[in-house]
């Protein structure tokens, strides 16, 4: 017969998803899911935000007069409303010379991203954080970007290593891309402060190097406005560099795809240039982005008693994310006083990073029903009350 594909590899799956799948087969009934980045309320269901849901019905009653292809930079009111959410106060400071697209997700934003790139910086090599989130190594080695890492989390101490950071910082070519995670760390939970991201915005600017953040989790961390402190320093730097903005988790659009890329670039005149080349790359990727999920982010975003539901409703996850995890390190404290968890309480966002080995997330799932990625990483959204006890004595147990 004829021989053709007979030399592709099989896929080995997305270690994520084959994880779910075991847990969805487990029988056990106080088996708990720490795996996968999804938001989980109390109940432990992905809830819709009521204010989203207000704007699905005007959707439903206000259809798009025709039913032609978007721009393909997308809808044009929407990339207006969201980039204020993206830059806050800072946005007057790089408005002029922004240039931007809708992008399906935060994934798709990087792609675009990483085509560009990869088109005008054909030499320059992608630096990402040790560990990061590992679809980022797979984009950018996809669009053909060679990925290396730059020292980030501390196994010994379950901390950040700034000083190695800004090390291997400090030793990049110029015009080397440089992936940061401006909130809300994935898979870490691990944050730098306001005083360390000046001191990198600082490095990326003397280097002259090509900043790219990925905003997945605005809100998660600290609050809207304070989880873009990182970006506000860059934008007052006058360094150029790219943002990927995602409303997967903060609008619980998952299966939408919604986001957003920017490229801060150094005139208007340059952003322009960079505008249509936006448009072509999303030309060769996909043609044009879906309306339905990015109609509804711009109608909350356009009402004002939307937004401010909105906002109320991410601010009720923010807080009982952090909730959850202090009581997991509280009651870890009581189970074992002779462990320090500290560090569990000092991360953010919908990530922690446990430290576990390999041998005891193993003990974990096998003896106790409890499911952690193999790097030790923890869903923090999958805790709740009913929960947090069996998970707190199965940590506990295995330290």
């Amino acid at each position: 017969g004829i021989i053709m594909f007979e030399h592709v590899d099989a896929y080995a799956g997305d270690p994520i998803f084959s994880l779910v799948e075991q847990f969805m087969k487990d029988p056990r009934e106080d088996k708990v899911n720490l795996t996968i980045g999804f938001y989980f309320d109390e109940d432990g269901k992905v809830p819709n935000f009521s204010s989203v849901d207000k704007a699905k019905v005007w959707a439903a009653d206000n259809p798009p007069a025709s039913p032609v292809y978007l721009p393909m930079d997308g809808l044009p009111d929407y990339r207006v409303a969201v980039k204020s959410l993206a830059f806050g106060d800072a946005l007057p400071l790089v408005d002029s010379r922004l240039a931007s697209t809708q992008s399906l997700g935060g994934s798709g934003a990087l792609k675009v991203g990483a085509d560009l790139l990869k088109r005008y910086f054909p030499d320059s090599e992608l630096w990402v954080s040790d560990p990061t989130w590992e679809n980022h190594h797979s984009i950018f080695k996809g669009a053909g970007v060679k990925v290396n890492t730059y020292r980030y989390y501390n196994p010994q101490t379950k901390m950040l290593d700034f000083s190695g950071m800004l090390e291997d910082l400090n030793q990049l070519p110029e015009k080397a891309i440089v992936l940061l995670h401006p909130c809300c760390h994935n898979p870490t939970g691990i944050d730098l402060t306001n005083e360390q991201w000046q001191q990198v915005v600082d490095v990326v600017k003397q280097r002259n190097l090509l900043a790219f953040f990925d905003m997945a989790y605005q809100g998660f961390g600290f609050g809207l406005n304070e989880d873009t402190q990182a970006i506000k320093l860059m934008a007052e730097s006058g360094q150029p560099f790219l943002l990927a903005q995602s409303f997967s988790k903060i609008f619980s659009l998952y299966s939408e795809r919604v986001g957003a890329l920017y490229v801060v670039c150094e005139s208007p005149e340059t952003a322009e240039t960079i505008q249509g080349q936006l448009k072509f790359t999303v030309r060769t990727n996909y043609s044009t982005p879906p309306s339905s999920g990015a109609r509804l982010v711009n109608h909350v975003l356009a009402s004002d008693a939307l937004t401010d539901e909105w906002k109320t409703e991410l601010e009720v996850m923010r807080e009982r994310m952090h909730t959850m995890r202090q009581q997991l390190v509280t009651k870890l404290g009581e189970l074992r006083p002779d462990v320090d968890f500290s560090y569990l309480a000092a991360q953010v966002g919908m990530f922690s990073y446990t430290g576990f080995s390999p041998e005891q997330i193993k003990r974990l799932k096998d003896e106790f029903g409890v499911y952690l990625i193999a790097s030790g990483r923890m869903c923090v959204a999958g805790l709740n009350t009913r929960n947090i006890e069996a998970t707190a004595k199965a940590f506990a147990a295995v330290c």
